[in-house]
Parts: structure tokens; sequence; C-alpha cells
């Protein structure tokens, strides 16, 4: 099917049922147990540095091992699967001097994600999306790198929006169906992400929805950059995404408060998708599938959710519960659009009507 028939099904599949993301990438990745060798694979044995960690790379270096992944979240249970492309922009991929492949990585990673959907879709004619996953980058705009030199910046937006554009041309023509900006910590970050997306979209004729998802960075309930979930939402309102959320840093019971008021304010549909919990002393997280299930159990009751999937620490075994946490409970419905002039700093700010 086309992208346009697949988003047409996905829209109303979302009115009927909370649909479901896949979860971490990382996570599943650590159990193969992959070597320095496997990330430089056979092309980049003669990098001049250790590309291990670069997990985006993976996709042109084992992208049988990305497949794999992608398979294993779509026989969980997910509608939405989304690109191994997090750090897939010449800002971040300038940390392993890999500014070059950054459209290749791109295509494949939409290719290879599209490639197992559609034989998921051949095989029982049910629609899954393609979100093309875009992260932060490893730079801020608005906050300096040294707390001696609060001016400083390294990196500026309009070179910032350049990149993701060209991220963005990527996963447009590897087949990308949404884009997904997310783990936003900055909010100017993300508005240099839109502005790429809107470059492209004028480029390219094809204009995909957006799903743009905050990361609150403590139980301060502000992001990095200093905002509270609401001012967040009134920044990016302008840009009309297909649906808002928050997702990483927290776990589930810590984020419950901020969804809630996330939930309150967006005039679009609203998804989650925490961490299995804060890193324990070990570095990892202790959420288990069965007790993060009776926490998305009760967001969907409370009416919190349309879009329900996992961060940092989930596996396929979680989206599974995620699935029948979910299952036959009635979508959170959209409030009407709210006429009143919405502006943001740090806090929110609504005028009179």
């Amino acid at each position: 099917m086309t992208r346009e028939q697949r988003l047409q099904l996905i829209n109303a599949e979302i009115e009927k049922r909370i649909l479901i993301l896949d979860g971490s990438m990382g996570a599943y990745l650590q159990g193969f147990g992959l070597t320095t060798n496997d990330f430089h694979g056979t092309r980049f044995t003669e990098h001049p540095m250790s590309l291990k960690g670069d997990t985006d790379l993976l996709t042109l270096t084992q992208p049988q091992i990305i497949t794999q992944v992608h398979e294993a979240y779509i026989a969980a249970g997910a509608d939405i699967i989304s690109t191994n492309t997090f750090t897939a922009t010449p800002v971040s991929q300038a940390e392993y001097a890999l500014e070059e492949v950054v459209y290749e990585i791109n295509v494949d990673a939409a290719r290879l994600a599209r490639e197992a959907c559609d034989r998921a879709e051949a095989a029982d004619g049910k629609p899954r999306v393609v979100a093309g996953s875009i992260g932060p980058t490893t730079k801020l705009l608005s906050m300096s790198p040294e707390v001696g030199d609060p001016g400083r910046r390294d990196a500026d937006f309009v070179g910032m929006a350049k990149g993701y554009e060209e991220q963005i041309l990527g996963l447009i023509e590897g087949g990308a169906d949404l884009l997904l900006i997310e783990t936003i910590t900055d909010t100017l970050n993300a508005k240099s992400a839109l502005w790429g997306a809107w470059e492209a979209f004028d480029k390219t004729g094809v204009e995909l929805p957006l799903w743009i998802s905050g990361t609150i960075t403590d139980r301060s309930g502000r992001t990095l950059s200093g905002q509270t979930v609401e001012a967040f939402y009134n920044s990016v309102r302008h840009a009309n995404p297909w649906a808002v959320g928050l997702n990483c840093a927290l776990g589930p019971q810590d984020m419950r408060a901020f969804l809630a008021d996330l939930a309150r304010v967006a005039e679009c549909y609203v998804g989650a998708y925490p961490n299995a919990g804060l890193p324990n002393a070990m570095g990892g997280y202790d959420e288990t599938p069965h007790s993060m299930e009776e926490h998305y159990s009760e967001w969907a009751r409370a009416g919190l959710l349309n879009i329900a999937g996992g961060c940092c620490g989930t596996t396929p075994e979680h989206i599974t519960h995620m699935l029948h946490a979910v299952e036959g409970v009635t979508p959170r419905a959209i409030p009407a659009r709210d006429t009143r002039l919405r502006l943001a700093g740090l806090e929110p700010f609504t005028a009179a009507a």
C-alpha cells in the first residue's frame, strides 16, 4: 500500500484504539554482544577512530541485526516502528568523523524498517507505520556547555536545521511515514528540527505528520532548558503536530503527573514512552514488563493516552505487556482547540478570553 493509504488506515485505527510504539533499540542490541569489529564491519575497517557505540552506523554495517530488532517489535505487537537514526545527523555523527554517511544511514534505516513492516502487512493486512527517529543531537542551542561562559554555543540554529534537513530528506527517500522529533531537552533544538522538516517538505513535495516528544529531565517537571510541560507544548503548538508526548529520562511512576498535564492541554494525539524506570547503580533498569503493564493500564483508563511505547531499557517483552495493558481501552479524547492566545517562556501564559 502507499504511504497515503497507510496513514489513512492508521489514523482510522488511532480513533478506535491506543496504538503501540516499539521499545528501545539500544537495550535490545546489548543482547547481541557486539564488538568494535561489528560496528566497523567490512566497510569501515580503516576508519581512524573507534566506532563502537555508534548504534546508528549498524544500519550500514549490520543491517540484518537491525532488521531482527524491528521484526521482534512487530511480533510483540507494535503498530509504529522507529528507525535506527536517533543520532543520524551531521552534528552527532561528527563525534565519529562520519558526517559524510548521514544521508545514507537515514535512507537505509527507513528502508529496513519499511521492509520489515511491509512483510508484516503482507502477512496479516494490518498497517504498520515507520517513524523516522530524530534525536536532540549532542549540542544545545539554548545553553552553553560551560558554566563559566554562558554565552558560548557550539552550534547555531541555521547549521543545525541544515543537518536535520539532510536527515529528513534521507528518511523521506527511505520510506518513513511520519517524523518523530524525540527526547527534546532543548526546545530550540526541536524548532530547528521543525525548520529542517519544512525545508525538506518543500524540496520533496512530501509532507509527513509530525510527532514531537519532549523529555522531562527530573522530578522538577521541566525540560533541561527549563520549560514546564505546558510551556513546552505552547512552544511547538504552531507546528500543528499529529501527536505530542513525553519520553525517556523518567520511569512511568515519575512521568505520570507530567503526562496528565500534557494530556489536559494538547489538542492532538498524545503518546508516552518512558524508560523502564530510572537507571540503577549498575546502569540497568528495574521496571519489569509486568510492573510497566500496571502503569500503562492505569494511564489508559485515566484517559491519558493515544500512543504507548517504551524508551531506554524496554524490550519486546515490555511492548507485549503494554499491548495487553491498553487492549480494549478507549483512547484519550482530543479536546476542542483553544482559540485564546497561548504563549510560553519557561512558564505557560494564556490570555484571557
